[in-house]
C-alpha cells in the first residue's frame, strides 16, 4: 500500500536530487513530497543515505505509532530524533558539544 513520504535533503549531490524528482515532487527547494509504496521508499532512503556525505537528510513516513509518522535521518545534523517512552523527541547539539543520550 502507498503511504505519503516527506524527504528534505540539504546540500546533496546534484544527481541525488534528480532521482529524487524521478518519483516525488521538489515543493520548495530541497524538501520533496511525495506517495511511494514501502519498497520504493526503502529503496529512495537507501540511495540518499549513501550520497549524502557533507549533507544532511530527514525522512518522514507514516508509522503505526502514537505521533503516525516516523523519522529517520542521515548525514551530518546538529538535531538527533530520540525515542522517549515511544515518543520521538528531537536532540539539539550546540556547536562544540557532543550529542549525549539524556537517558
Amino acid at each position: 500500500m502507498s503511504s505519503m513520504i516527506v524527504i528534505s535533503a540539504t546540500a546533496v549531490p546534484a544527481h541525488l536530487r534528480g532521482a529524487l524528482t524521478r518519483w516525488l515532487l521538489e515543493v520548495t527547494p530541497e524538501l520533496y513530497v511525495g506517495t511511494v509504496s514501502a519498497k520504493v521508499r526503502d529503496e529512495l532512503w537507501t540511495a540518499v543515505t549513501a550520497c549524502t556525505n557533507d549533507g544532511l537528510a530527514v525522512l518522514a513516513h507514516p508509522a503505526d505509532n502514537e505521533q503516525g509518522f516516523q523519522l529517520h535521518t542521515a548525514g551530518r545534523r546538529r538535531r538527533e530524533p530520540i525515542d522517549f517512552d515511544g515518543l520521538t523527541l528531537i536532540a539539539f547539539q550546540r556547536e562544540g558539544q557532543e550529542m549525549t543520550n539524556p537517558l
